[in-house]
């Protein structure tokens, strides 16, 4: 592995591959309550990440929260390509995160073995391998 890369194993929930860059927020999301299903972007003014897209990121949170509805949420937001490339839950996952991403085909892991908090904002680009229940960071602060 290069110097500026960081494997960090997770727990795999829904299989798949993903690369891009992050969207981190250390409070969880209500997907039916929370998000712009047709732009993609965050809609509460008291969530963290308001007014801003998770579109095609790497989407890392703790969990989400509220209706079991959310998760035809997730699948809306891949019906109209706004939703995240990959979720990452920085806890354990709920079930409407999981079984919206599983009906959705959108990679999903869990428990990374270490806290992202700590490092999330040196990284840029991460890959999402879910069928190797792994992560992989790339790190802005290594030249």
């Amino acid at each position: 592995m290069q110097d500026d890369m960081r494997e960090i194993k997770c727990r795999r929930i829904v299989n798949g591959y993903a690369y891009g860059k992050i969207i981190f927020s250390e409070k969880p999301i209500n997907f039916l309550a929370m998000i712009d299903l047709t732009t993609g972007k965050i809609n509460d003014e008291n969530h963290p990440l308001f007014n801003i897209s998770i579109k095609d990121k790497i989407l890392i949170f703790p969990h989400g929260v509220g209706s079991s509805v959310g998760a035809y949420s997730i699948f809306s937001l891949k019906y109209n390509k706004t939703a995240p490339k990959a979720i990452i839950c920085t806890s354990k996952t709920d079930i409407i995160t999981a079984s919206g991403c599983a009906i959705s085909n959108i990679p999903m892991m869990d428990k990374p073995e270490i806290d992202l908090l700590e490092i999330v904002h040196n990284v840029t680009s991460i890959i999402v391998n879910s069928n190797d229940s792994k992560i992989i960071l790339f790190d802005d602060t290594i030249e």
